[in-house]
């Protein structure tokens, strides 16, 4: 069952490389007290993620952020070292909190996973993006197919803060 609007975010572990190396992050650490966008991606240096769902929370970060956000993360079944380099070759490295959930923990405990096996791809999470508060979801959009990036893109979630 997919996560909805209302329900809380499974506690799970993320990892992420800080200027202290590898490091793991819960959800609690990243959600609570705070108002987060959250955006998911199938993959990180795949092409519409790299080209068209990424750029725009990069492009977008200083209007998101006046809005009342405190921080923007992006979350995918890579592992830390890959989103770290995608963090950096991006330029995103300053903007977003880059999650690795390598083993797809987060993709199955929300239900937003999604068998790309087909293109070589595995189990990956669905393209989505979702404004928490304090750990709440108060707002979901989910892509209808991996390759597009028009309900979760950084413009469609910019209407609803």
């Amino acid at each position: 069952m997919t996560i909805a609007v209302g329900e809380t975010l499974p506690d799970v572990t993320f990892k992420t490389i800080t200027a202290d190396g590898p490091t793991a992050l819960s959800t609690a650490d990243i959600f609570s007290g705070r108002k987060i966008v959250l955006f998911g991606v199938p993959g990180a240096f795949t092409p519409t993620c790299s080209m068209n769902h990424l750029p725009g929370y990069i492009e977008n970060h200083d209007a998101i952020m006046a809005r009342g956000v405190d921080r923007i993360a992006v979350v995918s079944v890579n592992d830390h070292h890959v989103m770290n380099a995608w963090a950096k070759s991006s330029g995103g490295a300053d903007k977003i909190l880059f999650l690795a959930d390598a083993l797809g923990e987060f993709a199955k405990a929300t239900g937003l996973e999604v068998d790309l096996s087909a293109g070589g791809l595995g189990i990956r999470l669905k393209r989505f993006s979702m404004i928490v508060e304090d750990g709440v979801v108060k707002f979901l959009a989910l892509e209808d197919a991996p390759g597009k990036a028009i309900e979760s893109g950084a413009a469609k979630l910019m209407e609803q803060l």
